[in-house]
């Protein structure tokens, strides 16, 4: 394969010296280029996005150290990138942090892991200034004071101590207590909160207890360690059936929770049938959705009532509550009961009891009594008006829709089609991936996807693979959403 070897090389060659001037008179001059130039063109290349360089081994080949090299030789150091931008926690205003150590420290926790030897350890990226082990920092996301016991250098599962890191380092601190994924960690005479990171919503929930009386302590344990490392991952409990349900992105995330109770905790678990996170919304505005909550019982009264204007609000806005109440028909002191009452009347919404999202609600009108009135009958009077105006207001379930990719042989291409179609799933399209491969994007139900892995192993004959993630939300069929309701 020499000649193959050498004009690939060839081609390489002229390629990198097309990134250099210099480089390039000399390479045409058939001048030996020596492999400093060459990597230095590659950097240039690769740092303007003209080249991608592509590394190629298995596992038996020991890539871990190519990788590392290639990655000092090719990729941007800290130095070489703009600034990082943050804001004031207090002031809001637009805070610049440099890869310098002479500046204030500011970092990033990026992932926190539960070691069975030394506690809890929050990896951080260092991104301006200087930290020292036994110093105090403030984590400015929570407002709270942290301790910095130990700094550790990690290599794989090696951990190396340090006396300080400093701008462009990446460690690790050792037994932060309350610190989580996507904290900043600064300066606490200089504070600032670096890039928030957004995490999705979980799609999948399903009941789990401890398989034992005596697993039930060490399970509350374990699952508070793993929603503290995993921020996509969340544990609540039913308020009504007594469970703990925990909640994740897919069945194999929750599968893998469940395997890392029993393998790294020790904990055996019994789960129940997953559940979809279903969500309500309403479709039409309802202007006038009255509250009102009287009470009389000898002594003094209960006096609560309040007009509403119910609107459906932006996809992915949330909730969003104003004051429009004119002339103290309301005084200022109930305006915020009513609006945790509408808060708390929107965790069970009236199509099936899911949690109800993106509506705007204004109070705009009122009465109160100068005796009877008070904070707990005003959030009741809000509770009843919300839950009064959205029945009013086309209220309609709504389910995560996930976004499918399948790849398969293209002989079983129409089976998976019509599989998907059977699921209520839209395909998006398809295209050939070459070598007699096909890929079919579609979008996909969330509940209409539990156990396709399995399905699609015995349609392709083993042969197929899924790659499944989040969308969005959407309308749920009248039918459906009377088959949810039924069942809730």
């Amino acid at each position: 394969m020499a000649e193959t070897v050498a004009s690939h090389r060839e081609l390489l060659l002229e390629v990198l010296a097309e990134q250099d001037d210099v480089l390039m008179n000399k390479y045409f001059e058939g001048e030996e280029l020596t492999t400093e130039e060459l990597y230095a063109a590659l950097r240039k290349g690769t740092l303007a996005l003209k080249v991608f360089p592509v590394l190629g081994g298995d596992s038996r080949s020991a890539m871990a150290k190519t990788l590392l090299d290639y990655i000092t030789i090719c990729l941007p150091s800290p130095v070489d990138i703009a600034s990082v931008k943050g804001v004031h926690p207090k002031t809001g205003e637009e805070v610049e942090r440099h890869a310098n150590e002479e500046e204030p420290f500011s970092s990033l926790v990026f992932k926190i892991v539960n070691d069975s030897h030394i506690g809890t350890l929050s990896y951080f990226r260092v991104y301006s200034g200087k930290i020292e082990a036994g110093t105090y920092v403030l984590n400015s996301t929570r407002n709270i004071r942290e301790r910095v016991s130990r700094l550790v250098l990690m290599h794989a599962d090696d951990r190396e101590d340090v006396p300080f890191l400093k701008a462009g380092d990446i460690g690790a601190i050792v037994g932060l207590k309350d610190s989580t994924t996507g904290d900043t960690l600064c300066d606490e005479s200089k504070p600032v909160i670096l890039e928030k990171i957004t995490f999705a919503e979980p799609v999948v929930s399903e009941a789990i207890e401890p398989a034992t009386k005596s697993d039930e302590e060490k399970l509350t344990d374990a699952l508070g360690r793993l929603v503290k490392e995993d921020p996509t991952f969340r544990v609540s409990t039913n308020q009504e059936t007594g469970q703990t349900i925990i909640s994740g992105m897919g069945e194999l995330h929750l599968e893998i929770i469940v395997d890392r109770l029993k393998r790294e905790f020790n904990v055996a678990a019994n789960v129940g049938k997953p559940q979809v996170a279903y969500r309500e919304t309403i479709r039409k505005v309802n202007d006038r959705a009255e509250g009102r909550y009287v009470k009389q019982s000898g002594g003094k009264g209960q006096y609560g009532h309040c007009w509403l204007k119910l609107e459906p609000n932006e996809v992915g806005k949330g909730f969003e509550f104003f004051n429009e109440i004119k002339g103290g028909s309301i005084p200022r002191e109930y305006i915020a009961p009513i609006q945790k009452g509408v808060e708390e009347a929107m965790k069970s919404g009236v199509v099936a009891g899911y949690p109800v999202v993106d509506v705007k609600v204004t109070v705009f009108d009122g009465s109160y009594h100068e005796v009877d009135s008070s904070e707990s009958a005003f959030k009741i009077a809000g509770s009843m008006a919300f839950k009064d105006g959205c029945r009013s207001a086309n209220p309609v379930l709504l389910e995560p829709v996930m976004k499918v990719e399948v790849e398969m042989p293209d002989q079983y291409m129409g089976d998976v089609t019509g599989s998907l179609s059977s699921k209520r799933g839209q395909i998006q399209g398809s295209e050939s991936l070459g070598n007699g491969i096909s890929k079919i994007d579609a979008i996909v139900p969330l509940s209409e996807l539990f156990g396709y892995t399995s399905e699609l192993r015995s349609i392709t004959s083993g042969r197929g693979s899924a790659n499944i993630e989040p969308s969005h939300y959407a309308d749920v069929p009248k039918n459906v959403a009377d088959e949810v309701a039924g069942k809730k």
